[in-house]
């Protein structure tokens, strides 16, 4: 009797201590987020762009030219290849393969370089302006000239064209535009033509109209031969056929125009841009 019991007893012992093994191997639950874990299911890295380093080190490991140039040619690589670093290429063994790969690859990393951005006209018609008191630009405007020869005149022979001085005639004493020093100005040009075929003149007043002397058949701002009217600017192309040019506060008190190329070579429906500089 007391043999049954105690056998009793003992397989109660032994059951619950297996029952607590059992528990103490099932995972607790907690709220914690999982830790992240390196291994295959970690996100793989970025690999470093190739370069001249690489190419060496894969030569030396034994692969071959083939290889490398195919590693070359379709892996993101920035490659030095200016001649110095080429003969040392060549020098360690690599082949012409490797080095045209390289080469090719540096030449496209230039040539995909974004060029600087051009600077766009201020201003989308043909014409001579100047900046107002508010910084705009402002389209001047023309007047009918009327070119002829006559009064000083003087002919050369220069490389067969004949030149003359020829004088040209607009119609009133005044302009309408009356601007205060220093002025700036603004030339968009047709296309193919430069600011420097323009010319600045000064007027010369009569009775009942302007007059100017300026020298004409292919040759501009030339020197010699009878008094021109030509006043000196200097263009600044700041866009496409686009040139600034100012005349500054030391410049006289005048009736003025700006002329056209072309104009000055024509008998009738030229067109000069005029203004005026108080005294």
């Amino acid at each position: 009797m007391v043999r049954s019991v105690r056998h009793i007893v003992f397989s109660l012992a032994v059951s619950l201590a297996t029952a607590g093994a059992t528990h103490a191997q099932q995972p607790q639950h907690t709220t914690e987020a999982p830790s992240v874990i390196d291994g295959p299911q970690s996100a793989k890295a970025a690999a470093p762009l190739m370069n001249n380093d690489s190419v060496l080190r894969m030569h030396a490991a034994g692969l071959d030219d083939a290889l490398i140039t195919q590693t070359v040619n379709t892996q993101p690589g920035r490659y030095d290849t200016d001649p110095d670093s080429l003969i040392a290429l060549k020098k360690a063994g690599l082949g012409d393969a490797v080095l045209t790969a390289m080469t090719n690859k540096a030449r496209r990393q230039l040539t995909n370089i974004s060029p600087e951005p051009i600077e766009l006209s201020p201003v989308n018609e043909i014409g001579v302006y100047y900046k107002d008191g508010h910084g705009k630009w402002v389209m001047m405007d023309s007047e009918p000239v009327h070119v002829k020869s006559g009064g000083f005149v003087k002919s050369t022979l220069t490389h067969g064209i004949i030149k003359e001085d020829r004088n040209g005639v607009v119609s009133g004493r005044e302009s309408k535009l009356l601007l205060p020093r220093p002025i700036e100005f603004l030339i968009f040009a047709p296309e193919g033509i430069t600011a420097s075929e323009y010319e600045v003149l000064r007027f010369r007043l009569n009775s009942k109209d302007r007059e100017f002397r300026v020298l004409t058949g292919g040759v501009i701002h030339s020197t010699g031969g009878a008094q021109r009217d030509d006043v000196k600017f200097t263009p600044e192309k700041v866009a496409p056929r686009t040139w600034k040019f100012s005349l500054e506060r030391d410049t006289p008190g005048a009736e003025y125009g700006i002329l056209p190329p072309g104009t000055g070579n024509v008998t009738n429906g030229g067109k000069i841009y005029t203004f005026a500089i108080s005294e």
